[in-house]
């Protein structure tokens, strides 16, 4: 197995832990953005506490990586507040496996953004995936474009261009710092989630008065968010300082597999049989770039 996809495995190991924890934190009275910063608030000092035991040292690095990182940080809150508000919607795995348009959208995110294209085996896998995504889209009752015109189906794919646009300019920013991937990883994990506590802080602050209160003082719920995203984090970046954004989120939908379980075992929710089959074209997709990669 390559680095990079035992990276993003761990990844989607972490992140099915922590969407776990922040859907029980949003329908425990705190709102999508407050779950959200919960996530931040506690996996900051532990990026600072890496760097720190690194040796504390930055290079130099060009504007534009500034610019990748602060929108990168932007797109992830948009994103990740999308899919806890998308949680009350659908259940627990279909909510996940919606975000996933994420992977195809990230393919010409990238290839704008970047110029990275990738092979027609890797986008056929791709697309596999994808009809897997609009099966899930297909509401009881609904008719051609009418099983998008939905509350969940909006907010998966506002969630997915906001991932696919973190993704890529997380990458941009990473490849633009002078070290090895490990470092760079790091660091650009330093300066996203710091900026992610400013900006999303600053918004509760002026929109969401006493949210950040509750934040810290349901601390022994809070801090288990932060914990398993600062992982989780650091695992994406690594993957994407290594791979394609596109192949590494592809990868990545192996999510939808745990998040099934954990909608079975944890939350005790039904799953039908078209979602099933959904969830069983995107595992294909996800083996069959395991296999071409």
């Amino acid at each position: 197995m390559t680095p990079w996809i035992a990276f993003t495995l761990a990844a989607v190991v972490f992140q099915t832990v922590r969407f776990m924890l922040q859907k029980q934190l949003a329908s425990s009275g705190l709102s999508p953005a407050g779950a959200t910063f919960a996530r931040f608030l506690w996996a900051a000092p532990l990026v600072w506490l890496a760097f720190a035991l690194q040796g504390g040292n930055f290079p130099a690095v060009p504007t534009l990586f500034w610019l990748y990182a602060i929108v990168g940080g932007i797109t992830q809150i948009l994103a990740t507040i999308c899919v806890v508000a998308l949680f009350k919607s659908r259940n627990f795995a279909v909510g996940v496996t919606l975000k996933k348009t994420e992977v195809l959208l990230t393919a010409f995110v990238g290839l704008a953004i970047l110029g990275e294209s990738i092979s027609a085996l890797a986008l056929a896998a791709i697309l596999t995936g994808l009809a897997g995504v609009l099966l899930l889209t297909d509401l009881p009752g609904g008719k051609g474009l009418q099983r998008l015109a939905n509350r969940a189906a909006v907010l998966g794919l506002a969630s997915g261009l906001f991932f696919a646009l973190s993704g890529v300019t997380y990458r941009g920013a990473s490849l633009l710092i002078p070290a090895e991937p490990a470092t760079r990883a790091l660091l650009t994990l330093l300066v996203v989630v710091t900026s992610q506590v400013v900006i999303l802080g600053a918004w509760l602050l002026l929109r969401e008065g006493g949210e950040i209160t509750r934040v810290v003082r349901g601390w022994r719920r809070t801090i288990w968010v932060g914990l398993t995203s600062v992982a989780g984090s650091y695992c994406w970046f690594a993957g994407f300082t290594l791979q394609n954004a596109a192949l590494v989120y592809a990868v990545g939908q192996f999510e939808v597999v745990l998040s099934l379980l954990a909608s079975v075992l944890f939350f005790r929710e039904k799953v039908s049989g078209k979602e099933l089959g959904g969830i069983a074209l995107i595992t294909g997709s996800v083996l069959a770039l395991i296999a071409v990669s």
